[in-house]
């Protein structure tokens, strides 16, 4: 019985993912978990297992993945109003991951190494100019730096606190909040009292 429910949510699920008239934020969800999620944890165990060829594979995916991400930086917004267009987003991810044809090894020899061995002095410049940049703003905002690390932390530790108080709430205190304290409890008005 166990067996046949699976299938059955899978099927839901499958059916939910695909179907047109589903909502971009399952689709959407499902783009993030195979684009991301998946790749960051198979990144994970390639370097935990210390195996070159997992490396070497999981790298050439986010190479592929960053330039596909930099381009629907500037595409998006065109693009997301396409009919299906989370779709064919959500198989062009699962294609570049595929172990039969591991379309990121494709993408990356057939266009994106030819295109920066062309541009790669260019982009040397580019990128060194870069950095030397964000060397210069880190020395020149070290003081701004450092306090809004020291803002980042209280709030960090102002947060465990409140996390804190809402995992582990004080003791009952003898009241219950909803009927509010019992009879004992209150101070019985005094008989001498005029």
């Amino acid at each position: 019985m166990a067996l046949l429910g699976s299938a059955v949510s899978s099927d839901v699920g499958l059916q939910l993912l695909l179907s047109p008239l589903s909502s971009n934020v399952v689709v959407r969800t499902a783009c993030c978990s195979v684009g991301i999620v998946l790749p960051i944890y198979n990144t994970f165990k390639a370097i935990e297992n210390k195996d070159q060829y997992e490396q070497q594979k999981w790298l050439v995916y986010w190479a592929a993945y960053g330039s596909f991400s930099l381009v629907e930086v500037f595409t998006d917004k065109l693009l997301y109003w396409f009919p299906l267009y989370y779709h064919m987003k959500f198989a062009f991810l699962v294609w570049l991951q595929l172990p039969t044809v591991f379309g990121a090894r494709h993408m990356y020899t057939r266009h994106l190494r030819p295109f920066l061995l062309r541009h790669q002095a260019r982009l040397d410049q580019i990128a060194g100019f870069t950095y030397s940049e964000m060397v210069k703003f880190v020395n020149a905002h070290q003081t701004e730096i450092e306090f809004a690390k020291t803002c980042l932390m209280k709030i960090i530790s102002s947060a465990k606190g409140m996390m804190g108080d809402v995992t582990h709430p004080v003791e009952s205190r003898g009241q219950n909040a909803i009927e509010g304290p019992t009879i004992t409890e209150i101070e019985r008005p005094s008989e001498h009292s005029d």
